[in-house]
């Protein structure tokens, strides 16, 4: 069975050989599971069923400003440096929000907004052959991101306030960020030529607690938006997938009226995220990828205690299909090494420890 069958069998609620895999790494595990596998790629080794792949950019984002503390920018503009956290990590943190500096719908107009035809779509059928017995994916957890990525160029709380009001240089703001990416996304798609098989999509719509908005916000605001590159996705027979931390159980009703194929990166720990409840209730309809818990399991659980997470995830979640094996987010920098490798272990059946 190659990747893309199993990954096609698991979102399509079929039982595959095992779950599709997964693997969401900060900077810092990577760099040591580098060293940790040497001069093999634990991408590999950890057979990981997906591969990431996209438009050739044709101009560079904009420069940083080492003299103002500005080490990179994005292509919006957005500013940002680099700060260490308290996990042994070091994360990259908006400090010049530009979009703030919008004040009226002509300076939202003239800002310098990146265009799709910053990118050349004719690499895709190449770049699509090298890859092609995996599932094929493009974008990411920040196409189109809304509150998340809108936030770190405007202020979070500015957002919330902007979708709330109505606030029209915000939404400007807001739907220039979105008609950028679906158009993106368009192109990419029929340059893909049926041959891409996830549309991978981001907008975090909940906290530990709850949603971060209401369904009824959530049916004004982001259903339109979000629903357009469902619909894409599916015009172009790909699968469409979601990223959403926090606890979202409450819209995930909504998420399969609109069609939604994939929930990605789900946290176990959130209120009404429970793993098997989640798939009891949803899971004839859903796909999930992760559950595996980057908040407590991994970094401060043993490693049978890993191992027992990951057996249950496969075991239970996993059968009938409609599960994706991954950690809940990026494995943060505390996280113990052989941790890692336990839940790894449990999926592939192979040794990495030892």
């Amino acid at each position: 069975m190659t990747p893309k069958e199993r990954v096609l069998m698991a979102v399509n609620h079929q039982q595959p050989d095992r779950p599709p895999i997964m693997v969401y790494a900060t900077p810092e595990i990577h760099q040591a599971l580098c060293r940790h596998f040497g001069e093999k790629n634990y991408v590999l080794e950890f057979e990981v069923d997906f591969r990431s792949i996209g438009p050739e950019a044709l101009k560079p984002p904009p420069p940083a400003d080492p003299e103002r503390g500005i080490d990179a920018r994005d292509i919006f503009g957005t500013g940002y440096r680099n700060v260490a956290n308290n996990a042994g990590g070091v994360y990259s943190e908006a400090c010049d929000l530009v979009l703030a500096r919008l004040y009226t719908v002509e300076d939202v107009e003239n800002h310098p907004w990146p265009s799709a035809d910053d990118y050349d779509y004719s690499v895709m059928p190449e770049r699509i052959e090298q890859v092609k017995d995996y599932a094929v994916c493009i974008q990411g957890a920040g196409t189109p991101d809304i509150i998340n990525s809108v936030g770190r160029g405007r202020g979070m709380e500015q957002v919330l306030i902007d979708i709330i009001t109505e606030d029209e240089v915000g939404i400007a703001i807001i739907d220039h960020r979105v008609d950028f990416y679906y158009e993106v996304s368009k192109r990419t798609l029929e340059a893909g030529g049926g041959k891409i098989d996830i549309l991978w999509l981001g907008e975090d719509l909940g906290t530990q607690k709850g949603p971060t908005i209401g369904p009824e916000t959530f049916d004004r605001f982001f259903r339109p938006r979000l629903q357009k590159f469902i619909d894409l996705t599916h015009e172009h027979g790909a699968k469409a997938m979601l990223h959403s931390c926090g606890s979202t159980r409450l819209l995930q009703p909504r998420l399969i009226e609109m069609g939604l194929d994939i929930l990605d990166s789900v946290q176990p720990e959130p209120v009404g995220m429970d793993p098997e409840g989640l798939k009891r209730d949803f899971g004839d309809k859903l796909t999930y990828c992760g559950m595996l818990s980057t908040q407590e399991t991994l970094p401060h659980g043993t490693i049978a205690e890993c191992r027992a997470e990951a057996r249950h995830r496969i075991d239970v979640i996993g059968k009938g299909g409609g599960y994706i094996f991954a950690p809940a987010h990026c494995i943060q920098p505390d996280t113990p090494l052989e941790n890692v490798l336990a839940v790894y272990e449990e999926v592939t059946g192979k040794q990495f420890m030892g």
